[in-house]
């Protein structure tokens, strides 16, 4: 059984950016780039399932320039067998990706593809979707358990009225949320052990361009003091000076 990660190199969810004076970009100096938090979830859970079963094979691929690699060694020292690099400095879009992963699908043919639910940088909740849509295989959105048996997988998900539980024949694609699991620490050894792990290169094979353009970085505008009432008549007074309340 193999099963394919994707993964985005994000900021660190815990730092602090500011765009550039020109809004332009975002100010990246000093920041420290992670793991997209809910694809890390994805690599933990397909490494959890590879200790329920051994011949489970994991592969994570990533897009990205080469600064894309220290986040490819780190699901490789999580657990991963091997990890993939497109080497491309383009700009992508959900949509962009989601051609380039199909690309690369279609060589590896995996029986499940695992990926975090939404990137903490662009927050789209997108590629996950559109990804199966064009390989027209049956989907799982916002996983909080997942079982797999011989040809098929059983997801628990989270919806706004509750839980509900799906099962899907393989070939199947599942995002993952947060409530899936807690991913691992990594100790020295799989830091170590993670560098003679196959890494291999390949060039993007399409060619879609994006569709969505960012036009400009804004901060946003600094919250107002709060302010401490006496009572809760005071409390509806302000409220309604504020106009938030008639």
């Amino acid at each position: 059984m193999k099963i394919l990660v994707p993964i985005k190199r994000v900021i660190d969810p815990y730092a602090k950016v500011k765009p550039l004076e020109d809004g332009s970009a975002l100010n990246l100096s000093s920041v420290k780039f992670e793991i997209n938090p809910f694809d890390e979830i994805a690599v933990e859970e397909a490494v959890r399932q590879k200790e329920k079963n051994p011949d489970i094979q994991i592969t994570v691929v990533s897009l990205g320039g080469p600064e894309v690699e220290d986040q490819l060694r780190k699901a490789l020292a999580m657990g991963a067998d091997e990890a993939i690099h497109i080497e491309s400095t383009d700009k992508f879009d959900s949509n962009s990706v989601a051609k380039e992963l199909m690309a690369v699908v279609k060589d590896l043919q995996p029986d499940v593809i695992l990926m975090g639910k939404q990137t903490t940088d662009e927050d789209n909740n997108q590629t996950g979707q559109m990804l199966a849509a064009y390989l027209n295989i049956p989907q799982a959105t916002f996983a909080s358990k997942v079982d797999f048996e011989p040809g098929k997988a059983t997801v628990t998900r989270e919806t706004d009225t509750g839980e509900e539980i799906l099962q899907m024949p393989m070939s199947c694609l599942i995002t993952t949320d947060l409530r899936l699991n807690e991913p691992r620490f990594i100790p020295l050894p799989g830091i170590i052990k993670a560098r003679s792990k196959p890494l291999h290169k390949r060039e993007r094979t399409t060619s879609d361009q994006p569709r969505v353009e960012i036009l400009e970085y804004k901060a946003p505008p600094a919250r107002s003091a709060g302010k401490k009432v006496a009572n809760v008549d005071e409390l509806i007074a302000e409220l309604q000076a504020k106009g938030v309340i008639s």
